[in-house]
């Protein structure tokens, strides 16, 4: 059909206020469509050119050929060129524009792309003579725009890929973006890069790039792709289009668009055909993994993101290339000549491999094989998929174990250098799947790697199983002496942290199902449920553990170790607890796991609770604790003298003479062993202290007490024993028995009244008992408790004493008589 054309002139001189005139319309556009198509074919010169231009000059100036859509959906295709003004003196430049009319679903001539008319001999730069102008024809045959393509883009190597990346962007459908501007010094490169476009682009993306080649007002534009020059490119910037200084110095850095980085190297090896034929294969129109597989086939070279999306996609569709294809995508990817392969490229040509073996001949996949354990021994990737076994059965299997082989042992044998988890499991597999014997450095790797298991689990921060679980199972499962040996490792040290064998159970289930014992492993894999089941009952976990081991403490003491390790990590078993656990098993059981220092702490940590004198602690605890505690402290001390000593011994000692004090017959110089021992155990815990001291006071306060410790004790001159005696003898126990008990009373006062010089610490708190504690008691008897106050001082002292007795409460009465009748006095 015949396309309308529309002619357009730049006003003439003299034609004030108007910038140019229609000089022609074809049928079938409207008013409307002159209105919106009239700025988009105006031109303006660029700075400097002379008023009067030659012929040289004036065909070097830029011409505007832009494609743009309508409003109504149609598109315009059109040419604005300079031209000579032939009227007046004929010096002038003005401009013609020649625009061919699409109308909706209507395309070009032959069905070509708008920039293939570019280089048309048809577009006109006068008005036709006639009223309506003649059709425009495109010379038949391959477009003009498409000569000289591959020269320009191995010109504009480092710019390709961006501004690729950023046309593929602008022609998509929903692009919202900014629009792209090129600077080019020739308005003509900037139709080449057009070109590069519909030739890279599927042809709908290519018919959605609206363009033009040139434009003095790139923010104005409606186009997605504007062409500007140099002295125009910080207009561009400044408006927000996204700018690529083709005439400028090259650009640093990659694109980061790994299909724009493939479809660069495909130009720049000059086989733009390929693009035809990626298309060919099933894929989203910009993914890059059939262009990347397309080039590798075609001998293009790639780099490491192009070859792992190539890679990734034949995996996912192994069944999408033929034979011939598969095998020289294979041997691109396996070339030995590669050397800047990447960790993802690795691991995408690992999944090539499990996607191509069983469906390829062994022959085939042989260098992938190849590739990938070489990378596993001398790259040191730990997460790459390694090949099944029976790869490496052939010739090229035996060439790999030949020279890999040393390899692997000398680095498994070196037990100094650092090797992590996940590296060792890689070797050890690597050597199976080789055929490497490494039977004879074996102990010593699984002890090595048993110990870095635990460290390397603890030290990830996530929970769920650590990064080299999976490579670790499949281990177990593929070499049953590697498991053997392991889980024995992991068994002997379990003992030495049981707490993390078992976290470490918990986030990886080591398969110990078979006939090895592993009494440690048992228990550790026991002690969380057993938790879940029993929750604080911490004697029935550990008995539970216990069982899971399936040996005696008799027979193997080292359970106990790690049964109690399990149980109480964190903490001392209670005096109770400690009590099962002592009697659980014999000491020598004991000695050999080393568990009786855990019995110590549980009967230090027990005593730690402040008693009062009342018996009762601060936090609640009675002093029957106090008592088991103590009782438990003699039995250590008796089952393990030879172990327990320094500090933890005077605890105990001082523990045991608390309960000696209150209960048995302590040996003479009870202060001073209270003292003695007090310092040994320094730093003593301030609770077991009070304990001791108030054992001691309350001993002291009892009317049995032999006198030759009271002396002791006072002329001791120990400020903290004395305050504590001052603390207790204040009590409300203590207060309650003198006012009902006269003996006791007399003997208190025969005790503060005894020793008036006995050092600085003792009479002052003497005297205040005497005034604080006994007086008030003795005002509260009756008249014939005082009186037998009065001769029990006197049959247990002198007549001396009971007249001091006298004298000391008759101050007491004169003192409540005087202030009887001042009251009196002063009430009248």
């Amino acid at each position: 059909m015949s396309l309308a054309q529309v002619h357009y002139t730049s006003a003439a001189p003299g034609d004030e206020g108007t910038a140019g005139r229609f000089t022609a319309v074809g049928p079938g556009v409207s008013g409307a469509l002159l209105a919106e198509i009239e700025p988009l074919v105006r031109y303006e010169l660029p700075d400097g050119v002379p008023e009067r231009p030659s012929d040289g000059e004036l065909r070097a100036l830029p011409q505007a050929f832009g494609y743009f859509t309508l409003s109504d959906g149609s598109r315009l295709v059109v040419r604005s060129a300079p031209v000579r003004d032939t009227g007046g003196t004929g010096a002038g430049v003005r401009f013609h524009a020649h625009a061919v009319h699409l109308p909706p679903g209507v395309p070009l001539p032959g069905d070509r792309l708008p920039v293939e008319a570019w280089r048309s001999p048809h577009w006109v730069a006068v008005t036709p003579g006639g009223a309506t102008p003649d059709p425009l024809a495109l010379p038949p045959g391959p477009a003009a725009v498409s000569e000289g393509l591959d020269d320009f883009a191995v010109s504009r190597g480092p710019w390709l890929a961006a501004v690729l990346a950023d046309l593929r962007r602008a022609s998509d459908a929903e692009a919202a973006g900014r629009p792209v501007a090129l600077v080019e010094r020739q308005c003509a490169d900037v139709a080449r890069w057009l070109g590069l476009a519909s030739v890279t682009l599927p042809r709908e993306s290519a018919e959605r790039l609206t363009f033009t080649t040139y434009t003095r007002r790139p923010e104005s534009s409606a186009s997605r792709v504007v062409g500007v020059g140099p002295e125009d490119a910080g207009a561009a910037r400044a408006a927000g289009l996204r700018v690529h200084e083709c005439a400028g110095p090259a650009p640093a850095g990659s694109t980061g668009d790994v299909w724009a980085t493939t479809a660069a190297r495909v130009w720049r090896s000059r086989s733009p055909e390929l693009f035809r034929e990626a298309r060919e294969l099933p894929g989203e129109p910009f993914a890059a993994g059939p262009l990347a597989v397309t080039a590798l086939c075609a001998g293009v070279t790639l780099g490491p993101d192009e070859r792992a999306a190539a890679a990734g996609w034949a995996a996912d569709r192994p069944y999408a290339l033929d034979a011939k294809r598969t095998g020289q995508l294979v041997e691109a990817i396996a070339s030995p000549g590669i050397d800047d392969r990447t960790g993802p490229e690795f691991d995408a040509a690992g999944r090539l491999f499990g996607a191509l073996e069983g469906r390829c001949p062994a022959s085939v996949t042989a260098p992938l094989a190849a590739m990938l354990v070489t990378e596993a021994v001398r790259g040191g990737n730990g997460s790459l998929e390694l090949p099944r076994r029976d790869a490496f059965a052939g010739p090229e299997g035996a060439e790999v174990a030949e020279r890999l082989g040393p390899e692997i042992l000398t680095e498994l044998a070196d037990t100094v250098g650092s090797r992590s988890v996940a590296r060792t499991v890689q070797l050890l597999r690597v050597a199976r799947l080789l055929g490497v014997d490494g039977t004879d450095s074996l102990p010593g790797v699984v002890d090595r790697l048993a110990p870095a298991l635990l460290a390397e689990a603890s030290a990830a921060a996530h929970e769920g199983p650590p990064g080299f679980a999976p490579a670790l199972l499949e281990l177990l499962d593929e070499q049953f002496e590697v498991r053997t040996a392991l889980l024995g490792a992991l068994d002997r040290i379990a003992p030495q942290d049981p707490g993390a064998v078992a976290r470490f159970l918990e986030r990886v289930a080591l398969p110990f199902t078979g006939t090895q014992a592993l009494p440690h492993l048992r228990m550790c894999a026991e002690v969380p449920e057993a938790m879940a089941t029993l929750g604080g009952d911490r004697a029935a976990v550990w008995h539970r553990v216990l069982r899971a081991a399936g040996l005696s403490p008799f027979a193997e003491p080292l359970v106990l170790r790690t049964a109690v390790g399990l149980v109480w990590e964190d903490r001392a078993p209670t005096v109770e607890e400690a009590r099962l656990l002592l009697d659980a098993a014999t000491s020598d059981s004991h000695r050999v796991a080393g568990t009786w220092a855990r019995l110590v702490d549980a009967a230090l940590s027990t005593s730690t609770a402040g008693t009062s004198a009342t018996g009762t602690s601060a936090t609640g605890t009675s002093a029957t604790g106090t008592d088991e505690a103590a009782r438990l402290a003699h039995d250590l001390l008796r089952g393990f003298p030879a172990e327990i000593g320094g500090r933890e011994r005077a605890g105990l000692l001082l523990l045991d003479l608390v309960r000696e004090l209150r209960t048995g017959a302590p040996e003479p110089g009870w202060a001073e062993r209270v003292r003695t021992l007090c310092a040994q155990a320094e730093p003593v815990e301030p609770a077991l202290r009070e304990r001791a001291h108030a054992a001691l006071v309350e001993r002291l306060l009892a009317p049995d007490r032999p006198g030759a410790e009271l002396y002791d004790f006072v002329h001791g001159a120990d400020a903290e024993l004395i305050a504590a005696y001052d603390r207790t003898a204040r009590t409300a126990s203590v207060r309650a028995r003198l006012r009902t008990q006269p003996a006791y009373a007399a003997d208190c006062f025969t005790v503060w009244t005894a020793h008036p010089h006995a050092g600085r610490a003792w009479p002052p708190v003497a005297a205040a008992l005497l005034d604080d504690v006994l007086r008030p008691a003795v005002r509260g008897m009756s008249a014939e408790d005082v009186a037998e106050v009065e001769a029990t001082v006197g049959r247990t002292g002198s007549s001396g004493r009971a007249d001091a007795f006298r004298n000391w409460n008759r101050s007491s009465t004169l003192g409540r008589l005087g202030r009887r009748i001042a009251g009196r006095v002063r009430r009248g």
